[in-house]
């Protein structure tokens, strides 16, 4: 298993490419060793088509504001270079990857599909495991992990992969939880390993009120007076 992962979405301008929609946006986000490393790949894209009205008031995103943008043949080897032997954890994955393994298909050339050269996660699958009868959605899995998703007005790939990540990280059990940017995210993770590193050179000191120690050697006199026998080990 890698220890390179990137939380990967991205925005569309509809919901089928069998239809010949396209992606619009797509936004990663780079772990190694899941910590955030700021090696991010975020573009918008001209997908020379018209975009649905109904997912414009899902993204926000129009044909105008993408007129000048790159076109997917213009950035797909650099994004197949970032992705290869990577883990891909990805919301409801079946969606994504439909849709850049068909943008790969309408280029020249001999393309891997993403499940050759990447392991492919999928949260919603995941959450579903966890948290059976439960709503999976990822706006409800940020409620529900306490992930402060007050800006997500509008889906945007880049902000869904961050909010994904932190979610995706406290649903497997190693994450803070704190509400950081990228680069604060790296600082601090730098600085908790300092300060273990420090802490593993002292002994470890415990802190109990009156009333616990009074109860601890309590308990500590009747187990002695029960068994007859010196404690030695308090």
């Amino acid at each position: 298993m890698t220890d390179r992962q990137i939380v990967l979405d991205t925005e569309t301008t509809g919901l089928e490419p069998k239809q010949g929609h396209r992606i619009i946006e797509i936004g990663c986000l780079e772990l190694k060793n899941r910590r955030p490393t700021g090696n991010n790949f975020w573009q918008y894209l001209n997908p020379d088509r018209e975009i649905d009205a109904g997912a414009i008031e899902v993204h926000g995103i129009t044909n105008e504001f993408l007129a000048d943008k790159q076109r997917f043949a213009d950035i797909a080897e650099k994004l197949l270079e970032y992705l290869r032997g990577a883990e891909l954890i990805i919301h409801n994955a079946a969606f994504d990857v439909g849709f850049i393994d068909a943008e790969f298909a309408k280029l020249d050339g001999d393309w891997p599909a993403l499940a050759e050269i990447c392991e492919i996660t999928d949260t919603v699958a995941m959450a579903r495991k966890k948290h059976p009868g439960q709503r999976a959605s990822l706006d409800a899995l940020c409620k529900r992990y306490e992930v402060d998703n007050s800006q997500r007005e509008l889906h945007g790939a880049l902000l869904d992969a961050q909010l994904l990540a932190d979610v995706y990280l406290l649903m497997t059990g190693g994450q803070s939880g704190l509400d950081l940017s990228i680069a604060q995210q790296t600082n601090a993770a730098g600085e908790v390993d300092r300060l273990f590193a420090k802490a593993e050179s002292r002994p470890l000191r415990v802190s109990v009120s009156d009333a616990e120690r009074a109860a601890h050697e309590a308990r500590v006199a009747a187990i002695a007076k029960a068994s007859g026998a010196t404690l030695n080990w308090v």
